[in-house]
């Protein structure tokens, strides 16, 4: 065989290739598609995703199916999706957490960005630091002068040991010099407990899980931990605004497929978020759960793994925390 001829030949071989991608995505999908979350039901994960599978499913005909995979920090079901099929029928859904996972969880099936092809966050949320409503702390500053009165006497509570949450809220212990012990609690119903009944002095969580709480009364909260102020609570200043400056943790919410998935199903995925995302609908069921529509590219969720990562990474190493 001739260069020409063999170059010819391998021209048209990936031709054909292309063609045939091209119109895999054209009929993608054309069964249903699942997702799967390595955290339970109810979570923020895992509600957030279900308000978006219901919108993906009016959008494009076929049923996204919300698979709940618990266990090891998430990692199971990440380690089912990255080995599954790369044909768009299998996809991840991931928070911050994935980023936790990558640091603080021992033996990860997976690399945490080079087995994923990401689609994009498509919701953001925002953590916050709230104190019980007769703690004498009403911002950072007269926290830190209420626990170092006590150093070393009075704790602050997470949900889990090496949790996102536990991680920002170390992040903000160490910044602050706060002189506190963390006390880990398996929910956030334990956390808002341990607040209430005056076990601990303050907490970092998610706003949406305490909500309840706040709009009750039972509960304060003295900073967001968002670089921007939060919409919902507006009145609420940042850590960064607090003393803080640089400081700053958006929640966010993504989607995923596993690495090799034809780019033109990862692309007509992420124009449906699009259109799912534009629905006032999806926004309002996204708003009740404390969550902002927003999507990113790829790309840009790649780059905030990345960032997270290496982030988190700086967190444990300062505080002594090893992968469990």
């Amino acid at each position: 065989m001739t260069f020409q001829r063999a170059f010819v030949v391998i021209a048209a071989l990936a031709l054909s290739c292309a063609q045939a991608t091209f119109a895999a995505a054209q009929d993608w999908p054309n069964k249903p598609v699942r997702i799967l979350i390595g955290f339970g039901a109810g979570g923020g994960t895992d509600v957030a995703t279900r308000v978006i599978a219901d919108g993906l499913s009016k959008a494009l005909g076929q049923q996204f199916v919300v698979e709940n995979r618990v266990g090891a920090g998430g990692t199971i079901a990440g380690g089912v999706v990255a080995k599954s099929e790369k044909d768009g029928y299998t996809a991840l859904a991931i928070s911050m957490g994935h980023s936790v996972s990558a640091v603080m969880v021992k033996n990860v099936p997976y690399d945490a960005v080079n087995d994923f092809a990401p689609i994009g966050i498509f919701t953001n949320s925002a953590f916050v630091v709230a104190v019980p409503k007769n703690s004498p702390a009403t911002d950072l500053k007269s926290l830190v002068e209420y626990v170092n009165k006590q150093p070393g006497k009075l704790n602050y509570s997470t949900v889990g040991l090496g949790s996102t949450q536990h991680l920002i809220a170390e992040d903000l212990r160490q910044r602050l010099n706060i002189n506190a012990q963390q006390v880990s609690y398996r929910t956030t119903g334990d956390v808002v407990s341990a607040l209430l009944r005056g076990d601990a002095a303050f907490a970092v969580e998610l706003f949406h899980a305490i909500r309840g709480q706040v709009e009750s009364g039972d509960l304060r909260l003295i900073a967001v931990a968002t670089p921007k102020r939060w919409s919902a609570i507006p009145n609420v200043p940042t850590v960064a605004e607090s003393g803080i400056p640089g400081y700053g943790y958006l929640g966010w919410y993504a989607l995923a497929f596993p690495a090799g998935t034809p780019q033109p199903i990862v692309d007509k995925m992420h124009k449906t978020l699009e259109m799912v995302l534009a629905s006032d609908d999806v926004k309002k069921r996204l708003e009740n759960v404390g969550a902002t529509a927003n999507l990113s590219t790829p790309a840009e969720l790649k780059k905030t793994i990345e960032s997270d990562i290496g982030n988190f990474k700086e967190v444990a190493k300062r505080a002594g925390l090893e992968p469990q």
